[in-house]
Parts: structure tokens; sequence; C-alpha cells
């Protein structure tokens, strides 16, 4: 549901396509390090309008996704 939004977020940091960014994807594998994550986050906030207070480890774009999802619907 937020993948687009997540992956749109990921290029902008890492100069990668959108495109490219898969559900499966680590975010070692895009190269997105613990500040970056926390940057991440900050930034789909502002995308999403949402309060993202992460109280789990994430480690791929779905882990993310699912995330986000589960607060939302709460």
């Amino acid at each position: 549901m937020y993948l687009e939004a997540i992956a749109e977020i990921i290029a902008e940091r890492t100069g990668c396509d959108a495109s490219t960014v898969k559900p499966e994807n680590t975010f070692a594998q895009l190269g997105i390090d613990s500040l970056d994550t926390v940057e991440l986050l900050m930034n789909l906030e502002d995308k999403l309008g949402i309060e993202i207070e992460l109280d789990r480890k994430v480690e791929t774009v779905a882990d993310l996704d699912a995330f986000i999802q589960s607060k939302v619907q709460g």
C-alpha cells in the first residue's frame, strides 16, 4: 500500500530508480544504513502525513510497508 511512496523516498536518498526498489530488498542492499532509515522515516511521515514511531526492527521494504499499514489501521 505504501510501497510506491517508500520506493520514491529511497530513490531520492540513494539516487537509484524507484522502479528498481522491490518489496524483498533489504535496506542494506539498497545502501540504507540506520541513520538513513531515521531520515527515511521522517521523509515518509512528511509525504504521507502520518506519524511513524518505529518500535520494531524492519529489514526489508515490505517489512516497512507492513509496519506502516499496521500503525495506520491501528
